[in-house]
């Protein structure tokens, strides 16, 4: 499957084509997959694959499509909430190769299976995995391309009516990491990830007042208000590695007093800027979710008009449990309206009342910094 600037669309395509036949739960049950079943597999296997290469192109912003309620087949709850961790990761790698002076183009990726075993309807599927990157031309001396082949092991769970879901896929090659392997994140599990709850868009009829705390907020506003538009040199862009929105937050964070919280970058329980790169949750809107609340930097606000100056606000555009964009309030009228500014699109106090306007169907979560 060959990446191109409609990998959205072919993605979509191929998450909801993996139909498996009736006869998938019977064959569950005796050992055997027929080969339309190993097809399905390895068909969302190539999708998924194919995702995580897409997000280390250049001028690619590649993330999960929500995938389509019709679906005979699927990744489960956990897997989708590992793999949008995993291109946050992917994305910050990017941004990393391109700071070594490396990109690339285009990537093709194809996926086939081996050896299936079935027991009591769990699937373990063997794939081999061919990829081929091709270079940007920076130097001007670099290979056309570069080509590995990775082999994973992949766990299918089966459900009624012949329906499979994926719930795992590891590496299982020896040697460096491939390079559209993420890292493994260090948590305790998937259901100890700290969980944002959303908050209510009407505004309500008393208006909540932000106490002092331990940060400085109006420092946080200036420097947000500084640079919305003239970027702060000292710092990296990620606008072509997933989006600028979750650094530059971060740097207001920080200019408003918040500290470094050392430690493995992929580990979320981590907050940390250098000179050569960062942790994944300075720059993930995830990954800033679950640091945040874990640390109890903030809390979440039942309204998002309860939001007063420094304080962060995040949307998750189509419900996918995934955060698309994080925001900062840097100013709020005598009438209790909230002004935020931030970028990925570079914007000035921008009022929640016509942020919630323009997104309808988005959710949103609040937080008191």
């Amino acid at each position: 499957m060959t990446f191109r600037s409609a990998v959205g669309a072919a993605l979509t395509v191929a998450l909801s084509a993996v139909a498996l036949p009736a006869s998938a739960a019977s064959a569950a049950q005796t050992g055997v997959v027929d080969g339309a079943t190993a097809t399905s597999f390895g068909q969302l296997a190539d999708a998924l694959l194919t995702e995580r290469t897409a997000a280390l192109l250049d001028g690619q912003q590649a993330r999960r499509a929500a995938a389509p309620a019709t679906k005979k087949a699927r990744l489960s709850t956990g897997l989708t909430r590992t793999e949008n961790t995993a291109l946050s990761t992917l994305r910050t790698r990017k941004a990393r190769l391109a700071a070594l002076g490396e990109a690339y183009t285009d990537a093709d990726t194809k996926v086939t299976v081996g050896a299936t075993r079935v027991v009591d309807g769990h699937a373990t599927v063997q794939a081999t995995e061919t990829t081929t990157l091709t270079y940007k031309k920076i130097r001007g001396d670099e290979p056309a391309t570069t080509s590995f082949q990775a082999h994973h092991e992949l766990s299918f769970t089966a459900g009624t009516g012949g329906k499979w879901e994926l719930t795992g896929i590891r590496p299982t090659d020896e040697g460096p990491t491939a390079i559209n392997e993420p890292a493994t994140v260090s948590v305790k599990s998937a259901a100890a990830l700290p969980s944002a709850t959303p908050a209510a868009t009407s505004k309500p009829s008393q208006q909540m007042s932000k106490p002092a705390g331990a940060y400085n907020y109006a420092a946080m506003a200036t420097y947000a208000e500084k640079y919305w538009s003239n970027y702060n040199p000292a710092y990296r862009k990620f606008n072509e590695a997933g989006g600028d929105c979750t650094n530059f937050i971060s740097q207001a964070l920080k200019a408003g007093g918040w500290k470094h919280a050392p430690g493995d970058a992929v580990d979320y329980r981590t907050w940390w800027y250098d000179t050569s790169t960062q942790a994944t949750s300075w720059v993930g809107a995830n990954e800033w979710s679950w640091f945040t609340l874990d640390a109890k930097r903030a809390t979440n606000l039942a309204n998002v008009y309860y939001m007063g100056v420094g304080d962060v606000m995040q949307m998750d555009f189509d419900r996918d449990g995934s955060k698309d964009h994080t925001m900062m309030v840097t100013y709020r009228s005598s009438s209790g309206v909230p002004y935020m500014t931030y970028h990925s699109v570079n914007t000035y106090r921008k009022s929640v009342a016509s942020i919630i306007a323009s997104n309808p169907n988005s959710l949103y979560y609040a937080y008191r910094t």
